[in-house]
């Protein structure tokens, strides 16, 4: 796991909160018509399913009332910025528990109502400073909550590619967080500033050794859309095809991330 650099980003929980929520009542909306059919398709996801994604989505989400419930840690030891790096080591127990999750849940639609329900009246009384333990360590609950932003926001762009014509919108503030998280993972991996990777509107991070620019245009710079950098980042686009079809520009000689990428998978 790459060192967690100083923290630079402060969350708002009440924000951060309002998104996931929109983007975990878009997922419902959508998946509610979901045929059996459907359901059964397959994903990018190895051997998931429709349904195994979208318990995997409830799962994701019930995360927090389940740290909820479990003893307070006496201090934090770990931020948003750690848990892209960590997701990895958890996969294979996560995909074995979604697939059980699916197997057993035969009402999707009540399953998600449920823990929409729960996770409004949970952390509606909770602060932000709340410290959970989790998988990566003990964080912030206002820092926790953006990891779900993340997560919601990747597998929404698994659904759709799963489903045409499926179209699951972006709460904008959710697709903000997840591009911003992932492009600070970006400048923790590859600490320094040389390199300026733009994902306008969300986010511009300063990455990669080498001589730092102190003002005009950087000598190295990587822009793209929040959609593709979040394939970038977890692995659904390869670096090669990104910079082929256009959807990256990459300028400089230090403006190659292929070797840096994904950041999670």
């Amino acid at each position: 796991m790459p060192p967690a650099r100083k923290k630079t980003r402060t969350y708002d929980t009440a924000r951060t909160r309002a998104a996931v929520l929109a983007q975990f009542g878009g997922i419902r909306e959508a998946v509610r018509g979901l045929t059996p059919e459907q359901l059964a398709q397959p994903t990018r996801l190895g051997d998931w399913s429709v349904r195994d994604l979208v318990a995997h989505l409830g799962m994701a989400l019930s995360a927090v009332d389940r740290a909820l419930a479990q003893p307070t840690p006496a201090a934090p030891d770990a931020t948003a910025l750690d848990w892209p790096f960590a997701t990895s080591a958890n996969s294979s127990a996560i995909a074995a528990f979604t697939r059980r999750l699916a197997e057993d849940t035969p009402d999707l639609d009540a399953y998600l109502a449920g823990i929409e329900e729960r996770f409004t009246a949970h952390l509606d009384q909770q602060p932000g400073t709340r410290v959970l333990a989790t998988t990566v360590g003990a964080m912030p609950l206002a820092d926790y909550v953006v990891t779900r932003a993340v997560e919601l926001v990747v597998h929404t762009d698994d659904l759709n590619a799963a489903v045409p014509g499926l179209d699951i919108p972006y709460d904008r503030q959710a697709l903000a967080a997840c591009t911003r998280l992932l492009a600070d993972a970006l400048a923790v991996k590859a600490p320094g500033g040389s390199t300026e990777v733009r994902v306008p509107p969300y986010a511009v991070v300063q990455c990669v050794e080498g001589p730092r620019h102190t003002r005009g245009t950087p000598p190295n710079v990587v822009e793209t859309d929040p959609l593709t950098w979040i394939r970038l980042a977890t692995g659904r686009l390869a670096w090669k095809d990104a910079v082929a079809d256009a959807r990256v520009r990459a300028s400089g000689e230090r403006a190659d991330l292929e070797a840096l990428l994904p950041l999670m998978a």
